[in-house]
């Protein structure tokens, strides 16, 4: 004992329960039976770990996919969006805004139209299209599409001269290219009875790659005033805003519709798509529903090990209980078994998978060459690197539900330790 320090001192100031769980969870090689028993929860253990792992590093890509397709997303609709309710345009969009340039997140601020329409292109080629008339000049307050031209510019797009630039792969549907005229068909009227369509060619000036296969197959863009003259109002259906954190574009948009002069209707971008992001919210769901079942089988395994433990130290347990220990403290015992193996497993699975989650960009680089392989098309795919975004919410989230579901296993071999009678127990030792 004077040769132990401060290690024995702490050993003996613990309960016992934790003192018999811990001997148990370590010990038991001497023997095959034993030696087995210590395979299954090594084996229970890695599979909690690998588990964790999974569960982290794919929600993290999942993160990073969400991610990506936002950024793209917002970077052509905006943050937050505002219509005139009458929809007879805003008529004085300087005025509306320099009163939401008031509100210190907003950025800024752009006029546009939009009209759905019919473009064709050599008689044969027809692309259902969302024209969108905007200010070159303006533009690039609210968007990055001016960033994202492959051939051409914005300020291409001049008043009266008709111009139009189409997404690339509205282009290559087309097979349009810079030069060629294409006719837009419009609807006019008020009822179906006297709706006539309205023909007007323009001239393809230019041609953007978004990285959003939405707008790059069915988004163009023509001038402000082509756009009105083109659905006959005398000012902008409405206004596109940016803000300096995208994330506060809902509580922006709240403080907007109680400050901005006029009947507006005021919209965020996560309204804008909701039923995009919706379906995204649902998907992630069930993703970790069906790796947390990963865990789970893996933790249930702790079951088999500790069943196994209680049977081999019924004599251990009917000992005790002759000592007066209590069923609640040899229950306790197998749960701090149950729930070592469970924590030393959660944390190897959160260390392995927080690593890996952060080093994706990496890792999967060094597995495409080492194979020969390549996981994303960026034809199909837009991207061609595997995104992550690791998300602590989600490790915690992560980390307490393995160790939770380790602990329930331990209940019923704890349950079931609890109800060794010490008589029959060592009848036969």
């Amino acid at each position: 004992m004077a040769n132990c320090g401060l290690y024995c001192v702490n050993l003996i100031k613990m309960p016992f329960e934790w003192l018999v769980g811990l001997r148990y969870t370590r010990a038991g090689r001497r023997n095959g039976r034993n030696s087995f028993i210590s395979f299954i929860s090594a084996i229970s253990m890695a599979g909690i770990a690998l588990g964790v792992t999974a569960l982290i590093v794919v929600l993290s890509v999942y993160n990073g996919f969400q991610q990506v397709v936002t950024e793209r997303m917002v970077s052509v609709l905006g943050h937050v969006e505002l219509y005139e309710v009458s929809g007879t345009g805003i008529g004085d969009w300087h005025a509306t805004a320099a009163a939401a340039a008031r509100n210190p997140q907003v950025k800024g601020a752009a006029p546009f139209v939009e009209m759905q329409g019919m473009l064709v292109h050599g008689g044969d080629k027809l692309r259902p299209s969302l024209v969108r008339g905007i200010l070159p000049g303006e533009e690039p307050k609210v968007s990055d599409i001016g960033k994202q031209m492959k051939q051409g510019s914005l300020d291409m797009l001049q008043p009266g001269a008709f111009n139009i630039i189409l997404g690339v792969e509205l282009a290559r549907e087309l097979e349009a290219k810079p030069g060629d005229r294409v006719a837009l068909a419009l609807a006019q009227g008020n009822s179906l009875s006297n709706m006539a369509p309205t023909l007007r060619t323009f001239t393809v000036v230019g041609i953007f790659e978004a990285g959003h296969n939405e707008f790059d197959a069915g988004l163009a863009l023509v001038h402000l005033e082509d756009g009105q003259q083109l659905v006959k109002m005398s000012g902008p259906f409405g206004m596109r805003l940016r803000l300096h954190d995208m994330q506060q574009a809902p509580q922006v948009a709240n403080e907007l519709r109680a400050t901005l002069p006029g009947q507006l209707v005021v919209r965020d971008w996560t309204k804008l798509n909701a039923s995009w992001f919706a379906i995204v919210k649902s998907q992630k769901t069930m993703m970790f529903i069906i790796l947390t079942l990963i865990i789970a089988v893996a933790a249930f395994n702790l079951v088999a090990t500790l069943v196994m433990t209680v049977t081999d130290k019924q004599a251990d347990i009917a000992i005790l209980r002759t000592l007066g220990a209590s069923p609640f403290s040899i229950m306790k015992i197998f749960v701090v078994q149950g729930a070592l193996v469970g924590i030393l497993g959660t944390a190897i699975g959160v260390v392995a998978g927080v690593a890996l989650a952060l080093n994706v960009g990496v890792i999967v680089p060094a597995i495409e060459s080492l194979f020969g392989v390549h996981f994303l098309s960026k034809d199909i795919y837009f991207i061609s690197a595997v995104p992550s975004e690791l998300r602590w919410s989600d490790v915690g989230a992560i980390g307490v539900t393995s160790f939770l579901l380790a602990l329930v296993s331990t209940l019923y071999p704890s349950w079931w330790a609890a109800r060794v009678k010490p008589a029959e127990a060592l009848r036969y030792e």
